[in-house]
């Protein structure tokens, strides 16, 4: 896709090896391993994310939890970096987004965000997070949200942004920025389109936190499970993505997103192109062969 790649000019070209391509061990035994942080020469800065990427699934994690994975300006340009990065790829299906330590996200790094950084620089962190939000709507791939703690703010921005969102039951969520007189104003953008308006109001007038299981409730999370249970579980959602056509997955999420906001005739016709469309691909009639021949697809490379 041209926007994805343009968007990736845009954060600044990758550079190699900051993707790890960790094949020589199961993604799930280490989500966050330390050693996938730092990716560079020796005694390099280590980035405040890492990448593993085996079998079309790509786990980035938030690996700064000395600072609560804050969402900093480093941290975002990671983060940027590793999502767009062979966006592409045919290799790729989907996305997983995990934290390192007790803290998802704990949001804005509150120091950049002080009088000494000046308005060009406050105005580069909140551009460069908002594009971020969009771009994992705006990506050919699914990406999943894997939420073990407390996501505050732009944390929890990020996990309403994101498509499918799996948490333990010790989760929790929370826009406090009113409490520090800094409202959340761009998270209220993500959080006022996954919950109920009520329901984001009071997170945003009041700053207090709501578990997982209320967060479920009211649509910021997909699934609320077990701490022991959350990696399977994520991993069982990712497996069963990757397992699909991703021509056909990827045309269907975007339409998803573009027909949202439409009225419903627009809605309508956008989602009954869409699947002439689909219809139109390689993938979509091999589907359709293969369940009247009574046999598993073979969908394309």
């Amino acid at each position: 896709m041209a926007a994805v790649a343009g968007a990736l000019q845009a954060c600044g070209a990758w550079r190699p090896g900051r993707l790890l391509q960790g094949l020589g061990a199961p993604l799930a035994a280490g989500f966050c391993s330390a050693g996938a942080a730092g990716v560079g020469r020796p005694g390099a800065e280590a980035r405040p994310t890492s990448a593993r990427q085996r079998d079309g699934i790509r786990n980035i994690c938030l690996s700064n939890p000395k600072q609560r994975n804050t969402l900093s300006l480093a941290m975002l340009k990671s983060l940027q970096s590793d999502l767009l990065h062979d966006a592409d790829s045919k290799d790729l299906r989907v996305i997983i987004i995990s934290a390192e330590g007790p803290v998802f996200s704990a949001g804005h790094d509150l120091k950049e965000l002080t009088d000494e950084q000046g308005h060009g620089y406050h105005a580069e962190v909140f551009q460069t997070c908002s594009e971020v939000m969009m771009q994992i709507q705006k990506h050919p791939v699914p990406i999943i949200a894997m939420v073990n703690g407390l996501a505050t703010a732009a944390g929890c921005q990020l996990v309403a942004s994101c498509d499918i969102a799996v948490a333990s039951d010790k989760s929790s969520f929370a826009t406090p920025g009113v409490n520090i007189g800094l409202f959340c104003s761009t998270p209220a953008v993500a959080l006022g389109r996954t919950v109920p308006r009520k329901v984001a109001l009071e997170m945003l007038f009041t700053g207090e936190p709501i578990s997982a299981r209320e967060a479920l409730a009211h649509g910021l999370l997909s699934r609320v499970v077990p701490e022991a249970q959350l990696e399977a579980e994520t991993m069982r959602i990712a497996k069963k993505i990757a397992t699909l056509s991703r021509p056909v997955v990827s045309l269907g999420k975007a339409t998803f997103y573009k027909q949202l906001p439409q009225d419903l005739r627009t809605a309508y016709h956008l989602a009954s192109q869409t699947m002439v469309d689909n219809l139109a691909l390689q993938d979509g009639q091999e589907g359709l062969k293969a369940f009247i021949q009574k046999r598993k697809p073979i969908w394309s490379p």
